[in-house]
């Protein structure tokens, strides 16, 4: 959630900012903003006025009763019992504009950092870097959904059978290289200063408030009514809630958290776009980043995650490219994002497979995560996070990039995951 003091203090830069990600009607919301905002300080003012006045009665009648004064003190108390009404409609009249203001402020997305490119499209983000090669693939070559069938890795009829479509069973060495990648992706993080949690995969309604899932993505979760919990679409939501109301030690940033999960999405809205095989489900697996860090390292941070991801994929040896994404295909909560793609040769297009990114103090204001700098004064931290790595797509492309006519080559730091280093 923006804080209020940044709309009050420039609100035609943050108008301005919101523009980049095309929120149409950014100038109404923030002139309605800053119209809640000064009726509450109005009334936030009265109701100040009135309970110091109240305070100030109630030392008067002390006296009074301690000089004998009573017919005097007698009058003043009258006088605070209508005082006590007025306080209580003036409390009710602030908590009432204060969560007219709130409900209006988390409407707003989170504003793009300067180095956002202008853009509505995935076609116009701006491509950083590439790196890999893409390989040349046999005459007979198959895309992942065929493989996995030929030599028994991921059975999806009878997940579909089990659950539904978009809830893959995993089979034999197709388990086990799915847990190799797991564990892979986990030693790196630990090995990079993330300290590894198994947090719950079902998370309630003020976790996923908290980070910005609701009420932007409601749609998208799965929903246990019965207990109005909901599951998880990343570890992003249980690691980053578990300093959620908490104030840190200055000295103790930055924390860096890893954290293995199954994801549930819905993916509403999203029938036949790309949807065969492991393209996209609704549960899958995910590897998870996460860092709490001071205003002023973030970005910094952020080009330290970018780099542990690169690494990753460098050392499976996909083909890759990183995306800086435009201010029109952004997330809600993100300041600055950046994708990675990977290049299925059998299918012969890129497939996201991680996004890395900085959501400055707009989570942590949500959170009410802050830390106390030098002078003694509460200040909000900056979160961070990023797919190290997504499972599905990372899966499909070393399956596909990596067949032969004799088998399926298993990348070498992979092998002493897996114990095999040929699917044949």
């Amino acid at each position: 959630m923006l804080e209020i003091t940044t709309i009050r203090q420039n609100p035609e830069a943050v108008i301005a900012r919101l523009k980049v990600k095309y929120v149409e009607n950014a100038a109404e919301m923030v002139a309605q903003i800053l119209q809640y905002d000064a009726q509450r300080r109005s009334l936030q003012q009265q109701r100040d006025d009135l309970l110091n006045r109240s305070n100030t009665l109630a030392q008067e009648i002390g006296q009074l009763y301690k000089q004998g004064k009573r017919p005097e003190a007698d009058a003043l108390k009258a006088e605070t019992l209508s005082l006590k009404e007025s306080i209580k409609q003036a409390e009710a009249d602030f908590a009432s504009i204060d969560e007219q203001l709130n409900q209006t402020l988390v409407q707003l997305p989170n504003l793009p950092h300067e180095l956002v490119p202008e853009g509505a499209t995935p076609e116009e983000n701006f491509e950083i870097r590439r790196g890999g090669t893409i390989p040349a693939l046999h005459d007979k070559a198959q895309p992942h959904w065929d493989l996995v069938q030929k030599y028994r890795l991921i059975d999806f009829e009878t997940g579909a059978k089990i659950t539904g479509s978009g809830f893959p069973l995993f089979v034999g060495r197709g388990a086990k290289l799915q847990r190799a990648l797991i564990n892979f992706f986990l030693d790196r993080a630990t090995e990079a200063g993330y300290t590894e949690y198994i947090p719950p995969h079902v998370v309630n309604h003020a976790s996923a408030y908290a980070t910005g899932q609701l009420p932007d993505k409601e749609a998208q979760m799965y929903h246990v009514t019965l207990d109005d919990l909901y599951l998880i679409p990343t570890a992003e939501v249980p690691l980053t809630n578990i300093y959620r109301d908490v104030i840190l030690p200055e000295s103790e940033l930055p924390i860096r958290l890893t954290g293995y999960t199954p994801c549930f999405r819905r993916e509403a809205g999203a029938a036949g776009k790309d949807t065969r095989g492991l393209n996209r489900l609704h549960q899958f697996d995910k590897v998870e980043i996460v860092q709490v860090q001071h205003p002023e390292h973030s970005y910094a941070a952020l080009d330290e995650m970018v780099l542990h991801v690169e690494q990753i994929l460098q050392s499976l040896q996909l083909p890759y490219r990183i995306i800086r994404l435009c201010g029109g295909d952004m997330s809600f909560a993100s300041a600055m994002t950046y994708d990675f793609e990977v290049y299925s040769a059998a299918q012969q297009k890129w497939l996201e497979v991680s996004s890395v990114s900085n959501f400055e103090t707009f989570q942590a204001n949500r959170l009410q995560l802050r830390y106390r700098d030098a002078n003694k004064k509460n200040r909000l931290a900056h979160t961070l996070n990023g797919s190290a790595l997504a499972l599905p797509r990372i899966m499909a492309a070393l399956l596909e990039n990596n067949q032969t006519p004799d088998g399926i080559v298993v990348p070498d730091v992979l092998c002493p995951y897996t114990g095999f280093s040929m699917i044949d």
